[in-house]
Formats: structure tokens, sequence, C-alpha cells
């Protein structure tokens, strides 16, 4: 059953909303909803919700407010708007609304968004991990966790015993030389007082992972010429994110929620956290399956007129990847299929200005062709 919660100042409103979602029998009201947006902020994270309806317009506090506080408080939860306004389409859809059903609400059209939420709900991402097994997660930041809950007594004593734990895990189950190491981390130093460094910096990685309790072996191999870190059966984000993403066939209306949920799971650069300059083959090789696969689920969001979808494809791809030019000009051409000018133009100002400021370049002919004619047309149906 999906839980879920009705946030409306419209009593007839409410009853109607719960009257139809009741009669789908695939959805649960975990209260008896609520006609203050205040009360529902201070109740729903004890109740977890699968999913929040909520109306924009109301006195107190305006439903977009309500929303961004009610993600920050039910994380887990997915927004859908109902309004009888169009104008605040772009808002809502800027904060990740899965859906945005205009009043009044139609049976037919309430019972999609019901069905994409089942399917979203469906193919989340499930933690495979048991209570005693160990993930570590590698895009944008490093970071430990074990059975999903992230290990925060683990500490690095410098940034080079960091780097050093990082640089072996991009190359696990590897033979690793010491003078590799020393050239990457120490390279101004004599050997001599290189090696102390090297031999200190593996003894305090050692120490760190043992104290965290992470059953993680840094052998010595080749005599004691080079190091191994033995991952074995340890689930790497990066690693399992790719094996997935390339064994899912292309998408479809039988496979879309996989995508999404392997989309969603790309939470930033390969170790984009830090300037490792050794990592970034590896960031720019993930980067750009991430960037195709996600330029093709934006398409099939057009193609399948799931706007919502499309446009919260677009703003993460370029929140992740600002100078990702076909990002912006997708976002454009998709507020102009729903008749959104103003953000059209406040997308063309935005990629411009960070090009111009971030690079000194102007913008590419592509993007500027498109607009010049974007204009000319509205010039004309003025």
């Amino acid at each position: 059953m999906i839980q879920a919660v009705l946030v409306d100042d419209e009593r007839l409103a409410l009853v109607k909303l719960e009257f139809m979602l009741k009669e789908m029998k695939a959805i649960h009201i975990v209260v008896a909803s609520y006609t203050d947006p205040v009360q529902a902020i201070q109740e729903a994270p004890s109740l977890e919700p699968d999913v929040i309806f909520i109306d924009i317009e109301m006195p107190e506090v305006s439903g977009l407010q309500a929303a961004a506080i009610l993600q920050e408080v039910c994380p887990n939860a997915n927004i859908v708007f109902v309004t009888a306004y169009n104008q605040y389409a772009v808002e809502a859809f800027e904060l990740n609304a899965i859906d945005y059903i205009l009043k009044p609400v139609r049976h037919d059209r309430l019972l999609k968004t019901v069905q994409r939420l089942e399917d979203r709900l469906r193919f989340a991402p499930k933690s495979t991990e048991v209570e005693h097994e160990l993930t570590i997660r590698c895009f944008q930041s490093l970071r430990f966790e074990r059975g999903g809950q992230p290990l925060n007594n683990l500490r690095w004593r410098t940034s080079k015993a960091q780097e050093l734990f990082a640089f072996l895990l991009h190359n696990r189950n590897r033979f690793v030389s010491k003078d590799t190491l020393i050239d990457l981390l120490w390279p101004d130093f004599s050997l001599k007082k290189a090696s102390t460094h090297l031999y200190t910096t593996i003894y305090q990685v050692r120490q760190c992972l043992k104290q965290s309790e992470v059953d993680l072996q840094i052998s010595n191999v080749s005599g004691g010429e080079g190091y191994t870190l033995e991952t074995g059966s340890l689930l790497i984000d990066a690693a399992q994110w790719e094996h997935n993403i390339l064994a899912l066939e292309s998408i479809g209306e039988d496979n879309c929620a996989e995508h999404q949920s392997l989309f969603d799971l790309y939470s930033g650069d390969y170790f984009g956290d830090y300037d490792y300059l050794w990592a970034e083959g590896e960031r720019q090789r993930l980067r750009t399956i991430w960037l195709h696969h996600a330029m093709g689920m934006a398409q099939f969001y057009i193609d399948s007129s799931r706007v919502p979808e499309a446009v919260t494809v677009y703003q993460r791809v370029v929140q992740l990847q600002p100078y990702f030019e076909q990002g912006h000009l997708g976002l454009m051409k998709v507020y102009d299929s729903i008749g959104e000018r103003s953000a059209v133009e406040e997308q063309y100002k935005t990629l411009k200005d960070l090009l111009k400021s971030e690079l000194s370049i102007g913008l590419p002919a592509s993007v500027e062709d498109w607009y010049e004619q974007w204009e000319l047309h509205n010039l004309r149906v003025q």
C-alpha cells in the first residue's frame, strides 16, 4: 500500500481527492489529511509517507514553501502538486515534484499519477546489504556505509592518508609499487624522507580502518616493494552503478523506473570533491556514461509526454554538470513546450553568464541559433 498525506486548505477539495484515491485501492491515507500545512510539516515525519499531495495556493504558508520543508523532513516522500493554477509549473518542477495536477482533478489524470508513483516505489533502490556488509561511496566524496548507515567514526588522520587509500581503492586488487605512491604523494621529498612518510601513512590508514572495524586488508607484496588493497566482495557504488546501468535494456515503459533509480544514484562525479588528477580519466568516463544515459531518459520522457520527469532530469544534469550546454538547451526546449517563456529566457541567460564569467567564451552556435529562432517565433505570435 502507498502511504499518502494530503494537504489543502480547502476541506471539500481534500474530501474529493481522498475519495478518488481510496477508490483506486492502492492508496492508504495515513491521516484524514490536513488543511493546515504547518501541522502537516510537524506531523508528517512520524508518518513516513510515500507521497504528499499538496495544494500550492494556501493563505498562510504557500504549498511551494511547505513542500520544500517537507522534502527536508520527509526525504523519502514524493511530492505531487495539486492546484488550480498552472503558472507555478516551473517552480514545482524545480522542487523535483513527480507530478503537477490541475484542479478540478480528473480520475484518469490522477490514475496516471498513481501508476507513475507505483512504478517509482516498486523500483526504488532497495538495500541489498546485510547488517554487517560494507559499502564504499565514491560518487562526489569518499564515504563508508554499513547496512546503509554512514560510518561517522571513520576519520583520516591527514589528507595524504585519505588520498593514499583512495588511490589504492582506485587500483583495488592490483599491485601498486612504493615508487608510484611516492611519486604521487611526495614527489619533492628525498627518497629516504618520502619512504618514511609512506610507511607512516600506510600505518595510519591501517589503524583508521581497524578502529572503525572496516575489514579491509592492505597487504605488503613483492617483498615489501608495494601494496595491494584487497576488497573481496566489498560493494563499491561506482562499479555497481556502471554494471547495472550497462546491463539494462534501452529505456521503455517497462523499465523506465529502473533507469530513473540508477540516474538518481549518480550523486556527483567520481571523487568529485577532491583534486585528484589521477582520477580524472575515470571521472570523465563515468560522467560520459551518465550524461548519455540522462539525455536518453529525458528524450524518452518528452516523447511520452511526461514533462515533469523531463524537466527534473535536465535540471539535475545542469546542476551536476553546469558546463554541459546540451543540458541547458534541452531544458530551454522543454520549458518552451509548456509555454514558460520567462523560464526559457532565464535559462538562456544563466548559461550565457556562466560561460562568459567562468570560461570567457560565448555560447555555442547550436544554442544561439535555437534561441534566435525561438525569439523570432515568439515575436510573431505576440
